[in-house]
């Protein structure tokens, strides 16, 4: 089955749409009718345009390519796997909710709330705009991503990035088992109350990094201008370059080139870890 160069404004327009595809088809007008492809299975939706709430609920096998949805197209893709999002524009809020099983490809996203409670996620070659990206999800992999938001990777669990770059604030607190590699992380307070948060060939910036961690390893990473690192935290750290201050680590050994300041005051808990330099 094919739906092919129509319009649809009207509520569940292809409800429970099965083994089809949807080539150029609008998804807007006047009826404003929500859930248009609600409950669909195996469809593969081409260069589509949509402009209604909520498109793609339920639906399980599914290919979304070349497609744009715009603000209007609130909560996009929820409860759904399954699925490719491949060259795509996505400007609506709240994009994925409860979704597993979908890989996101060279698409550009705008999108507060993105991929909340998810789970089996991989995004690759894209740039993503959105605040507490990924938040409480698992099993996910990222290869090539530029990211910009703030409260980004919260609760997240099993998490694997690579070769991207991610402007945010806040990333990573309470993750757990979370690999990041050859990567650029620019932001305050970065992975505060984290465990098994480990740092490979890492570039990093701001201020009160890396405190309160369990399990931390950095290894070969740069810091710059991070200024009262560490604080309790479990620490494996090989730095390259310097660090502006530490402060207070629970344990282990950081090694660096230059510490600008070694801080020890008024600790609650024991900290006892070593601060090297070469």
């Amino acid at each position: 089955m094919q739906v092919i160069d129509k319009i649809f404004d009207e509520e569940r327009s292809l409800y429970n749409l099965k083994d089809a595809e949807v080539l150029n088809c609008t998804f807007a007008g006047e009826k404003d009718g929500e859930s248009v492809l609600k409950e669909c299975r195996n469809i593969s939706v081409r260069n589509c345009s949509f402009s209604l709430r909520y498109p793609l609920w339920h639906v399980k096998k599914f290919e979304l390519i070349n497609s744009k949805m715009d603000e209007k197209t609130r909560a996009p893709l929820w409860y759904s796997e399954d699925g490719l999002i491949s060259e795509c524009h996505i400007d609506g809020i709240k994009c994925l909710r409860e979704c597993k099983n979908i890989n996101v490809e060279k698409s550009i996203i705008n999108s507060p709330e993105f991929a909340w409670k998810c789970s089996n996620i991989f995004i690759r070659n894209s740039i993503i705009n959105s605040e507490y990206f990924v938040f409480d999800s698992s099993n996910v992999k990222i290869h090539g991503l530029e990211m910009s938001g703030k409260y980004s990777f919260q609760y997240v669990k099993n998490l694997h990035i690579i070769n991207s770059k991610l402007d945010t604030k806040d990333a990573f607190w309470h993750s757990e088992n979370v690999i990041v590699e050859n990567s650029i992380i620019k932001g305050e307070y970065l992975g505060w109350f984290s465990d098994k948060l480990t740092l490979i060939n890492c570039q990093i910036s701001g201020t009160q990094p890396l405190c309160y961690c369990k399990n931390l390893k950095l290894i070969n990473c740069k810091m710059d201008g991070c200024d009262l690192a560490f604080e309790y935290s479990d620490v494996q750290a090989d730095i390259i370059g310097g660090i502006v201050s530490v402060k207070n680590p629970k344990s282990g050994v950081i090694q660096a080139d230059s510490v600008g300041e070694i801080i020890s005051e008024n600790p609650i808990f024991p900290s006892k870890g070593i601060v090297r330099t070469r």
